[in-house]
């Protein structure tokens, strides 16, 4: 079964390849947290997560923490709900699979338990026994050891770093590479033979590309989609769409 998930998953992250797909960031600081991001179809939903008590408080800095604002209020109820109406899908358009991205804040592997356990108490959302196009959670930040990544159910991948060096387990459970903006923007310039670079390597490997902390201008993304960027990072998810022409 783990054989076929992880085929399964490979096939999607391969047609997704030569398009321009939306990463809503800090997703849940917007006025409608997921819902917003599934109607402009957004490839990678985020969720920053601390780890508050047994549960996984949504919040970007501690002192924010609210913890009715939790993973399973703001995401998993509201996912598992359009998946019990859409039959397996998020929504009735049966080719928009998108991914749950958890960026870990702390306590990477205390928080990567919590998050297997929330796999097995969502079989509809993260089983594919008993749904056969399961979501993924990807997850970024603070990852847990490299080495124990190939430990985790099919339904949790990882996001890598271009510095990373992975082993064939460790990459069989990375979906994209992800840096700051700021190593390839020097000298009030971008640096774009060394991104360009970068880009190639991470598509040989057939992974997805992403950089965070970008300038959030229709600009700034046209030039990534001309460079070949996988992933625009976005908190302007609806304007990214429509100036990309990104379709449904």
């Amino acid at each position: 079964m783990k054989f076929c998930i992880f085929v399964s998953f490979l096939l999607i992250i391969s047609q997704l390849h030569g398009q321009v797909l939306i990463h809503a960031h800090n997703d849940y600081e917007k006025p409608e947290p997921l819902f917003n991001a599934i109607r402009e179809k957004a490839f990678a939903i985020e969720a920053d997560v601390y780890l508050v008590n047994g549960q996984l408080a949504v919040a970007h800095d501690r002192k924010d923490i609210d913890t009715t604002r939790t993973l399973t209020s703001l995401y998993l109820n509201a996912i598992d709900s359009m998946m019990r109406a859409n039959k397996g899908f998020v929504t009735s358009d049966k080719k928009y699979q998108p991914v749950l991205v958890v960026d870990i804040k702390a306590d990477g592997e205390k928080v990567l338990a919590e998050l297997v356990k929330l796999t097995k108490k969502y079989p509809r959302i993260f089983d594919q026994g008993t749904n056969p196009n399961p979501l993924y959670l990807l997850v970024s930040g603070d990852r847990g050891p490299i080495a124990k990544w190939k430990n985790y159910p099919a339904s949790v991948r990882f996001d890598g770093r271009p510095s990373e060096v992975y082993d064939a387990a460790a990459l069989n459970k990375l979906v994209t590479i992800s840096e700051s903006y700021g190593k390839y923007y020097r000298d009030n310039r971008l640096q774009t033979d060394s991104l360009s670079a970068m880009i190639s390597r991470a598509h040989s490997q057939r992974k997805l590309v992403r950089l965070w902390g970008s300038p959030d201008f229709p600009a700034t993304w046209r030039t990534f989609q001309k460079l070949g960027i996988d992933i625009i990072n976005t908190d302007k998810v609806a304007e990214c769409r429509q100036v990309l022409s990104i379709k449904e």
